[in-house]
């Protein structure tokens, strides 16, 4: 029987660094602990070494597909397929970044959004059955953010598909290079942004897990709290341990589990509805 293997993007520090070391303990398998930066994902490695964990290491730039694609092959070529998949890699800017909106929106947008469907896309045809998937998202990303009505009802039609979803974030991209991005009611921050369409490729991706021939493949959405982080430039009040454990326990759910499934789930594990925000 071909050895598991879970991946976790972004896991140098912070939460997916959490992620990893939770999944080192619980996990029947091995843990790929993935970061653009060869030199820091190597000494997160050693550092989980020294805490008596193994995780191996392996270089992912989820803007890069080249770099996507190379991980796919190694996955493919060493395990024949993937098991857990958690999409944690992701930036933010600070509010007193002096970059501009629109710089914000592309490379916010482009990594939180645009870089993890690549992920998803080039990595779902090697999920094998039963495999979970667990996209890190936010309370940035509930679809309440959205000061627009008409906006929020694009997002939250059942029938959504993927291209559609695109054309919308598309859309936003658009009306903020023509600066008239909060006339037309989108939200105020680009990191809203990007986490509201993400957690709306979720409900999508679990629709279609749904139809696929393989069984009980799952993906959920999680908001690991405002943690302790260079993201939140250490302004959260949840530890990182407390951060990587609602995402630790979407990505080991038992076989055939009823829920949580392609649903929004907080840091405290209960499932809440993205619509009304509670």
């Amino acid at each position: 029987m071909a050895t598991r293997v879970a991946v976790v993007t972004g896991a140098n520090k912070g939460i997916g660094f959490g992620i990893v070391r939770n999944l080192c303990r619980l996990f029947k398998g091995d843990v790929l602990l993935t970061a653009r930066s060869a030199e820091r994902g190597e000494a997160a490695v050693k550092k989980l070494k020294e805490e008596g964990l193994s995780a191996k290491f392996h270089q992912l730039d989820i803007n890069d597909k080249q770099s996507i694609k190379n991980l796919r092959d190694y996955l493919l070529n060493e395990y024949g397929g993937l098991d857990v998949l958690v999409n944690n890699a992701a930036i933010a800017y600070t509010y007193d970044s002096p970059a501009s909106v629109l710089e914000q929106a592309e490379n916010t947008v482009g990594t939180n959004f645009f870089a993890t469907r690549d992920v998803c896309n080039i990595l779902f045809p090697i999920l094998r059955p039963h495999a979970r998937v667990v996209n890190v998202s936010s309370s940035a990303g509930m679809l309440q953010r959205i000061p627009s009505q008409e906006i929020r009802a694009r997002f939250a039609s059942p029938t959504l598909t993927e291209d559609e979803l695109v054309a919308i974030v598309n859309e936003y991209l658009d009306d903020v290079r023509n600066g008239v991005q909060k006339q037309k009611g989108w939200p105020p921050t680009t990191y809203i942004a990007s986490k509201v369409p993400l957690t709306a490729l979720t409900f999508i991706q679990q629709r279609n897990f749904d139809k696929d021939p393989r069984e009980d493949i799952i993906v959920n959405a999680v908001h690991p709290g405002y943690v302790d982080t260079d993201m939140t430039c250490h302004k959260g009040h949840l530890t990182i341990e407390q951060g990587a454990e609602a995402p630790t326990f979407l990505a080991l759910l038992p076989p055939n589990v009823k829920e949580p499934k392609g649903q929004m789930v907080w840091f405290d594990k209960r499932i809440v509805n993205w619509f009304t925000d509670k």
